[in-house]
């Protein structure tokens, strides 16, 4: 591709070096306010509760997954794929742009501020109100995004089972939280893709490669991305700002910025994004995109002097770490114990059996190594067919690699447990 070079900058990146912004389109993309807001949403939300390297950012992902992609395709055409300029910018820009859509603390407040609405949804609302503003010059990232552009491929790069979204995200999070089971061979995977039938394929010989990347992934979700602290805090968080709309919708002044504040105050829900909703879509976008962390750090330095006790006490919970025991099991907790242990808080606490709901609660968490509403993972064998990786692979069996595994979690005050 002919790039101008007058915007062509070098970043440092801890994880793979230098990496070249290609092109001056991307450059003035990375430089537009919103991407640059990613520098302020930590990619692990508070997971640096427990690992306190992991206080990498989505822009420093988003910079990665860039970089992995422009190897896969340099990778792709050096085996015959035919991938134009337009194609080729257009996936740099998709994958960069991939999660513009994320709030504050990443996934931990997905459902918090904004109902059933996912990051995906956000992301592509964003990009649209960016293609306008680039007069249409990200018309084409935008289909392989939503993935109806004729080559398949491109979005599988994208969104698949061994996308470039997943291969940095494993690699940059084993390495902020020294989790070096989670390393992947990032290099060596991308090196052996493939396309057959205008499907993502892995040459036969990188099966290996591929096998450590799966079991990663499962080792990473549990020792990392669902470690029972990081349960505890990041459900922490998201009862402190339940408990602020809850106390901003009766009426009651709490401070909050002006962005945080909109979303305390209104329920905004997936018909906001279309034309029928409440408030237009571009209301929604200039609101979220000044949300960042510190938006929700600074209410919360504010919310420990609250008049309200329960929004005062999470805070204060939350910003000194004094952070809900957990307990984590394959079978669902008795609703006995829950009840008792709610009793024991509404007690201790002083507050009402309804408001001490804020303080014992249960969930599950779950997660699947192989996800087979995703594309399969295709393995080019030397004969030239293809077959799935769990067909030709001594490793794995495919009832283990599909199944889901979900786990019970239960919260509650540490100090109750004293009594």
């Amino acid at each position: 591709m002919a790039y101008h070079t007058n915007k062509r900058k070098i970043i440092n990146d801890p994880v793979y070096g230098f990496i070249s912004i290609p092109g001056d389109l991307i450059y003035d993309i990375i430089q537009h306010p919103w991407v640059q807001r990613l520098r302020n949403i930590r990619q692990l939300g508070l997971t640096s509760f427990v690992y306190p390297g992991a206080n990498h950012s989505r822009f420093q992902h988003c910079l990665g997954a860039m970089y992995l992609m422009d190897n896969a395709l340099k990778t792709l055409r050096s085996k015959g794929i035919d991938i134009s300029p337009l194609e080729e910018e257009a996936a740099l820009i998709t994958i960069l742009l991939h999660d513009i859509g994320h709030g504050p603390f990443s996934h931990a407040l997905e459902n918090s501020i904004i109902s059933c609405i996912r990051h995906e949804d956000l992301s592509l609302l964003l990009m649209e109100r960016l293609n306008d503003e680039f007069e249409g010059k990200l018309s084409l990232a935008i289909e392989i995004f939503k993935g109806t552009y004729g080559r398949k491929f491109l979005h599988e790069l994208i969104s698949g089972q061994m996308d470039m979204d997943r291969l940095d995200y494993l690699r940059r999070d084993s390495f902020f939280t020294g989790v070096i089971e989670g390393s992947v061979g990032s290099d060596r995977i991308i090196r052996m893709l493939n396309v057959v039938n205008d499907s993502l394929v892995m040459d036969e010989k990188g099966i290996y490669s591929l096998e450590k990347f799966l079991i990663a992934r499962r080792l990473m979700y549990w020792q990392v991305y669902m470690h029972k602290t990081v349960l505890s805090s990041e459900s922490l968080l998201v009862k402190v700002l339940k408990r602020a709309r809850e106390v901003s919708l009766q009426g009651v002044e709490i401070f909050a910025t002006p962005a945080l504040k909109f979303f305390l105050r209104n329920n905004i829900g997936p018909a906001d994004l279309g034309p029928g909703g409440l408030f237009s879509p571009g209301i929604i976008a200039s609101n979220f995109t000044r949300l960042d962390d510190s938006d929700i750090l600074a209410s919360a330095k504010y919310w420990v002097d609250s008049s309200d006790f329960i929004l005062s006490d999470l805070s204060r919970r939350l910003l000194g770490r004094n952070l809900l025991s957990v307990e984590l099991q394959n079978d669902p907790f008795p609703a006995s114990r829950i009840g008792e242990l709610t009793g024991m808080a509404a007690g201790y606490l002083k507050i009402s059996v309804e408001l001490a709901g804020y303080y014992v609660f249960s969930g599950t968490v779950s997660n699947r190594t192989y996800a087979p509403d995703s594309p399969e993972v295709m393995i080019l064998l030397k004969n030239g067919s293809t077959a799935d990786i769990t067909e030709v692979s001594d490793m794995f069996e495919h009832r283990l690699l599909s199944e889901r595994v979900t786990k019970y979690y239960l919260c509650y005050p540490k100090e109750i447990k004293k009594q």
